[in-house]
């Protein structure tokens, strides 16, 4: 099964900021987890936790505090935890993942005409495994980016807090969302 079929079976992603978010997240039916916490010490851990409850985990390692966001980071993730995938802002790295062989989700946020075009431009030029959309209740933004880059998964991200959100952000061409919001995590 490849990542877009895994992310349509399972559209509703557990997005965690501490570790009582970590706790819900392993009780919960969301299979996919971003992890935007953790430090280069516990991170290990934080996913081990995870794995045993057989999650497909993403790491946003520009919010792992110790861990550099470059290529001996993204290796040192590779090689010492299990994770699935990356989650970065940064170009680098999401070229670098996807060289060592990791699944590369790059986060956009999309704020206005110029911030769509020079994330097309990035999209297009570095071919991310994924794509999160900042904010994710922005359905117009979806659809338009949607268009742009073809065969590249889009998950909307950000403010998605009731199951309408889900529901439009859905609808306008995400194959995913992910939320902090709990109550969520279990639809």
């Amino acid at each position: 099964m490849n990542l877009t079929e895994v992310f349509i079976e399972n559209p509703v992603i557990a997005a965690i900021r501490d570790e009582k978010d970590l706790e819900k997240a392993l009780e919960s039916k969301a299979n996919i987890v971003f992890v935007l916490f953790g430090n280069i010490i516990n991170i290990k851990s934080i996913c081990h936790k995870l794995k045993e409850k057989e999650k497909k985990i993403f790491v946003h390692v520009d919010m792992i505090e110790g861990l550099k966001g470059d290529s001996a980071g993204i290796e040192y993730l590779k090689e010492c935890v299990e994770l699935d995938g990356i989650i970065s802002t940064k170009t680098s790295n999401i070229k670098h993942a996807t060289q060592v062989g990791l699944y590369a989700i790059q986060r956009i946020f999309i704020i206005d005409s110029l911030s769509l075009k020079t994330g097309v431009k990035n999209i297009l030029e570095h071919r991310p495994t994924a794509v999160e959309v900042m904010p994710g209740i922005a359905s117009k933004i979806i659809n338009k980016l949607e268009t742009k880059v073809k065969n590249i998964p889009i998950i909307a991200g950000g403010l998605i807090k009731e199951k309408k959100d889900v529901i439009e952000s859905l609808s306008a061409g995400a194959v995913a969302i992910s939320t902090t919001s709990w109550e969520l995590w279990d639809l």
